[in-house]
């Protein structure tokens, strides 16, 4: 992924050797991703290769970031999508960074077990962006519950990943830093993610894709929003027959495109 946009900056300052090459080497290591990293048995992305290059199988929400780098093929992106979704990895609080089968899971684990929210802000724009827009709102909704059992309705840094049970709260870690900056920006990703929000500042454009929202959130608006150097306010309605999108306060030359 991050081959593929310095291609597109170099493309766009006249480049094109240096952008042809970069996405040369991107499409090789996608392909290598894919032939080495995949699982088929547990139907997800290997965390690791070992010592003597076999993948390790485990199954994490690591595999979420191959989504959001949208280097997954759509089909095993569904895959994994679907696994992230069952109990072994989703918490009822959000997704756990190492499944609950594994040898070294451990809810209070700093990385074996625990919950971490940019971590799952991440694995749910990366559902968002191959379609599925409701599993993200899953995570969305988990971490909004989850805030509001913490002081402030401040997501920490991370917290412990046991199952959630109904009258209990997400168990908190105790030496977890809060505030802390990529837990505040994860409320952000997941908003973009549900909304299905994506900008290209240098066209001007402002598009949106299936928005989703969760039975409980009805309306929300985004004021200000910058492209470039235009602004809008994004306004979003839960009806009966989906999200309406509605737009006002254009500053500039801006275009909002549905896709």
């Amino acid at each position: 992924a991050g081959k593929r946009a310095a291609a597109d900056i170099a493309a766009a300052i006249g480049e094109g050797d240096t952008a042809a090459r970069l996405r040369l080497e991107a499409n090789r290591l996608q392909e290598n991703l894919d032939a080495r990293f995949w699982l088929e048995d547990l139907g997800t992305y290997a965390i690791a290769l070992d010592g003597e290059k076999r993948p390790c199988a485990i199954r994490t929400s690591n595999a979420g970031h191959v989504l959001f780098c949208e280097v997954a093929d759509p089909r095993k992106a569904a895959r994994v999508g679907r696994d992230f979704m069952t109990q072994d990895l989703f918490s009822g609080w959000g997704v756990r960074t190492v499944a609950t089968d594994a040898s070294r899971y451990n809810p209070m684990s700093y990385h074996n077990g625990t919950v971490w929210p940019h971590d799952c802000s991440i694995v749910a724009a990366g559902l968002a962006r191959y379609g599925m827009s409701e599993e993200a709102g899953r995570i969305f909704t988990a971490l909004f519950q989850a805030a509001c059992h913490f002081p402030h309705f401040r997501l920490p840094e991370l917290f412990c990943g046991f199952r959630r049970h109904a009258g209990e709260g997400p168990v908190a870690y105790p030496s977890a830093c809060t505030p802390q900056a990529w837990a505040s920006s994860s409320v952000f990703l997941l908003l973009q993610a549900v909304l299905c929000i994506d900008i290209d500042a240098r066209s001007g454009s402002l598009s949106v894709g299936t928005p989703y929202l969760p039975d409980w959130l009805e309306n929300v608006t985004v004021q200000g929003l910058a492209v470039g150097e235009s602004r809008a306010t994004l306004h979003f309605h839960r009806g009966d027959d989906g999200v309406e999108v509605g737009i006002s306060d254009v500053e500039g030359d801006l275009r909002l495109v549905r896709t």
